[in-house]
């Protein structure tokens, strides 16, 4: 990532420009840049949606050498996302379409499934 690149992210209103730039260089992006992406989204992404979708393209990519980036991403989404309107296609992206069906097991291993489930399904008692 270039000095340049880093201005125009500083200058990023929403996190699209951010997103973008991480859909461009995922072939030879760094943990480095991974870092300040991240980072830099979770301060100007105020309801989650580019949150929500770059966890979303890097569990698509590459779930095992992203799992940590995908781990941070969703749990600022579901910080973020106050009107859920990005949990539900995320719970299904990182959890798969039977998510409901594992819900009693990843209740207890997994804090993003978690506090999504909660989210999502508020009137549901413990699993």
């Amino acid at each position: 990532m270039t000095e340049d690149d880093i201005k125009e992210l500083r200058h990023d209103a929403d996190g699209l420009v951010s997103y973008e730039y991480l859909a461009n260089n995922i072939d030879n992006i760094s943990a480095d840049d991974l870092a300040f992406l991240i980072d830099n989204m979770v301060n100007i992404d105020k309801n989650g949606q580019f949150l929500a979708s770059a966890a979303r393209y890097l569990q698509a990519i590459d779930p095992e050498r992203f799992a940590d980036a995908v781990r941070t991403l969703a749990a600022a989404t579901i910080d973020k996302d106050r009107e859920h309107r990005y949990l539900s296609d995320l719970m299904t992206s990182l959890y798969g379409e039977d998510y409901r069906d594992k819900a009693a097991s990843l209740i207890h291993t997994d804090n993003n499934f978690r506090r999504m489930y909660k989210r999502l399904y508020p009137k549901v008692d413990s699993l």
